[in-house]
């Protein structure tokens, strides 16, 4: 099976209902690529939401390095997102770099989900990871969740 990437915004969702999508789509690691992985919505702050995916049998990991710094968001936010993905990409060639290799790497020997708030993967900056992502090895499938 080729390698695969999936992506995945919590709006809208709870917990349980973000957890039975992923395990529906047999997700062993959740790459939290959030800035700061906290939340007002209740379960999706980083230790409540890492310990659900524990006892649910999937890993957490939070890389701020992959995280979109809010200077960068009106673009998403306006909904063209062009000038935010430009950014964007630039922010993961000049430094993020190994936590985009790292989730590669997870990708080529398990399933992983990318998380970020966002339901519509074009007005998130996740979708630029998985880009950049497919781009570091065109073999990644990249599938969203929802």
């Amino acid at each position: 099976m080729p390698p695969r990437i999936y992506s995945i915004g919590y709006e809208g969702l709870e917990l349980p209902g973000l957890i039975d999508h992923l395990k529906s789509a047999k997700v062993a690691k959740v790459f939290d690529v959030r800035l700061t992985p906290v939340s007002r919505r209740k379960g999706f702050s980083r230790k409540t939401l890492s310990a659900a995916l524990e006892q649910a049998g999937i890993d957490y990991v939070h890389d701020k390095s992959l995280g979109n710094p809010p200077d960068n968001r009106e673009s998403f936010r306006r909904g063209d997102g062009e000038e935010g993905r430009r950014h964007m990409r630039e922010l993961l060639t000049n430094g993020s770099g190994p936590a985009l290799q790292r989730l590669v790497e997870e990708a080529r020997e398990q399933r992983v989900a990318v998380l970020c708030v966002e339901r519509e993967e074009v007005r998130c900056h996740r979708k630029v990871i998985t880009d950049m992502a497919r781009e570091y090895d065109p073999t990644i499938e990249v599938w969203p969740i929802l």
